[in-house]
């Protein structure tokens, strides 16, 4: 049971990014998805959740779009307009967290590795 965040980089400010979460070992169909991000120094924050709902932190929402390729076992992140404060590694995890708690990390079973998202001003 895997799951494989990549996408990161460095890009400038205004620039985009999509992030990549594939899993293997299981199938994603069967889960919520959920991408965290966590920046130095800081708490490890939910910023976006598709399941049966979708769910975007209000830091992100109207610049982050979150889809789910079941086909290919594969879920993204696109990330548009990006700001210095999107500075993070960014994680994608898998679980079934009931609606109030789709930004609690420890609702979550599986998780990815994680990949640096760093946003130059």
């Amino acid at each position: 049971v895997q799951l494989q965040a990549s996408g990161g980089g460095l890009v400038q400010v205004g620039g985009s990014l999509r992030l990549s979460c594939a899993a293997s070992g299981f199938r994603l169909a069967h889960y919520g998805i959920g991408w965290f991000r966590q920046a130095p120094g800081k708490e490890r924050e939910g910023v976006s959740y598709r399941g049966g709902s979708t769910y975007y932190a209000d830091s992100v929402k109207g610049r982050f779009t979150i889809s789910r390729d079941n086909a290919k076992n594969t879920v993204y992140l696109q990330m548009n307009s990006l700001k210095p404060e999107d500075t993070a590694v960014y994680y994608c995890a898998a679980g079934r967290p009931a609606g109030s708690a789709r930004s609690t990390s420890s609702m979550y079973y599986y998780w990815g590795q994680g990949t640096l998202v760093t946003v130059s001003s």
